[in-house]
């Protein structure tokens, strides 16, 4: 929930672990939790999200402050490090529980999201129609708890070094300005 000096949005964008390792070290994120959105499963565990039969969407929830990172800024980090032009689909991982979406808190949000969306498209900045879904948040349910900091424990493991790891050094290189640790 937002609260006057924090704010908080949910994004799906394929694997959370990759998301995770990200925005973890964006300037004026307070916190990130894996977890997931968007079914009708309550209390949905990871394999039920897997089997891409509870509706579920692998997402990472982000508590920031807009002060000092603002929802734009998250945005354009979120279209920078995942293929909004594949649906239900990053790289190998396929479902609609890796599909790109973005889980509004309020009005502004939404309105953000498809500006933000609008623009992209008019500057033809991907080769392909972006299919991001655009929804309301619902409940989030937080991921078991061995996937959170999922890369900082496990980024020696392949999947981490083929997958994780070059989206963590593509924000690294685009957004040095913006990272928490040099």
């Amino acid at each position: 929930m937002s609260t006057p000096e924090m704010q908080v949005t949910t994004l799906g964008g394929g694997c959370f672990w990759c998301l995770e390792a990200v925005f973890d070290d964006l300037v004026g994120v307070e916190s990130v939790e894996s977890g997931y959105m968007g079914g009708h499963v309550d209390h949905p565990t990871y394999a039920q999200v897997c089997s891409a039969k509870s509706g579920h969407a692998e997402v990472i929830q982000v508590t920031f402050d807009p002060a000092k990172v603002t929802f734009r800024d998250i945005l354009a980090v979120f279209f920078t490090i995942h293929d909004p032009t594949t649906k239900d689909r990053q790289g190998n991982d396929v479902g609609p529980q890796y599909r790109s979406a973005i889980f509004f808190e309020d009005e502004g949000q939404k309105a953000e999201a498809e500006a933000f969306i609008a623009e992209l498209s008019a500057s033809k900045a991907f080769p392909a129609p972006i299919v991001t879904e655009i929804a309301p948040a619902s409940k989030f349910w937080i991921a078991e708890d061995y996937h959170q900091e999922y890369f900082v424990q496990h980024g020696h493991e392949p999947y981490c070094q083929y997958v994780v790891a070059p989206k963590v050094a593509k924000f690294r290189k685009v957004f040095a300005d913006r990272r928490k640790t040099p």
